[in-house]
């Protein structure tokens, strides 16, 4: 009985499947926040450069 247990036990793939798929998972989120990160930065720096010179042209134009 008890060889039987842990030869379906080794045979059994649904939890290896499983945990690949949490795995797989995990991983997209990490890269999408990184990606998203990397994003972020470079449209705040963006933002900011086009703010400055939005304020500058302004200003000069008083």
């Amino acid at each position: 009985m008890t060889n039987r247990f842990y030869s379906n036990l080794f045979r059994n793939e649904k939890g290896a499947t499983a945990i690949e798929y949490g795995l797989l998972a995990a991983m997209i989120v990490i890269a999408a926040i990184s990606g998203l990160n990397s994003f972020s930065s470079s449209f705040l720096n963006m933002s900011n450069n086009t703010t400055a010179a939005v304020q500058e042209a302004t200003s000069n134009s008083q």
